[in-house]
């Protein structure tokens, strides 16, 4: 396959999935925003997610506050920033009409409409506007599991949605652990599963009441649940194996090293002091692979 075909359906999957990892990462704060706090621990809140997300500091170039109101606008509907929602889904469109002669039909009227009811759908209340995001995500998904031909194409598409995945959960969880770590509200974390769709299953995996540690285990160290770490691992192991040359061996090396470590390390070998070190190593290893796979296989790596 030409890597210019492989970046850009990589990257039509990494901007779609990053836009439902927003989302749900900014439905967390909506739910929260119901529950009675402080407001400096909103404001630390915010300032936590600004800096798991890297755009700490293109905020404070833009705003001279720190504002709920204003961080979610930013995130989710400010055209003039790369990284909001409303941007992140224009970029998919423009690499899924890159590749309109490799996508399906349906992918393509999906990925496009989802565009142009951008608009309509930014102005609803956020909520509603939020579970938008993630329904035409899920759309899109779908589509593409659906109709797409088992080729390479199709995993550079898995490659990018498993990796935007895997790179957004250890900065998720560091954010919420910054602010208190396993002394954290119960409730806090229980509004992070109910974002993630994940509080049932973690009744039915835990059967008790929610703890931080918990959490942290079952997105990072469960294989059957389809947001963990350790199951976007899985996925992109299969695929690198799939699309492989001669130069990514390394690339899928470091995948499969990534992974082991995650199928059989164990919640109790970490202490709570040790939660944000570990976080923070793992996501320079996504980083380090998601940068190694753009070095093998994409145009402009």
């Amino acid at each position: 396959m030409l890597s210019r075909t492989a970046d850009h359906l990589y990257w039509m999957s990494r901007y779609t999935e990053r836009a439902e990892s927003l989302a749900r990462l900014l439905d967390a704060h909506y739910r929260r925003s119901l529950l009675p706090h402080r407001p400096e621990a909103r404001q630390a809140h915010w300032q936590a997610t600004l800096e798991a997300l890297g755009v700490g500091l293109a905020y404070q170039k833009r705003f001279d506050t720190l504002d709920g109101n204003a961080a979610f606008d930013f995130l989710a509907t400010d055209r003039d920033h790369e990284g909001s929602i409303v941007s992140l889904l224009r970029y998919a469109r423009e690499n899924a009409r890159a590749v309109r002669g490799t996508i399906t039909a349906e992918m393509w009227e999906t990925i496009n409409s989802t565009y142009l009811d951008l608009k309509n759908a930014s102005n609803r209340d956020p909520g509603e506007f939020l579970d938008w995001v993630k329904y035409r995500s899920h759309l899109s998904r779908g589509v593409t599991v659906g109709t797409m031909l088992r080729d390479e194409a199709f995993h550079f598409t898995r490659i990018g949605v498993y990796l935007e995945r895997a790179d957004h959960m250890p900065r998720l969880l560091q954010s919420y652990w910054r602010e208190g770590g396993v002394q954290s509200d119960a409730a806090d974390w229980s509004v992070l599963l109910r974002a993630l769709s994940a509080f049932e299953i973690y009744r039915r995996v835990f059967r008790e009441s929610v703890t931080p540690r918990g959490v942290v285990e079952l997105l990072l160290l469960r294989g059957d649940m389809p947001r963990a770490l350790r199951r976007c691992l899985d996925e992109i192991n299969k695929s690198l194996a799939i699309v492989r040359n001669d130069s990514s061996a390394e690339t899928q090396r470091r995948a499969g090293a990534l992974h082991a470590e995650l199928h059989f390390a164990r919640m109790d070998e970490w202490s709570d002091s040790a939660i944000p070190a570990v976080l923070d190593r793992i996501g320079h290893r996504v980083r380090d692979i998601a940068a190694r796979v753009a070095d093998d296989f994409l145009v402009a790596g």
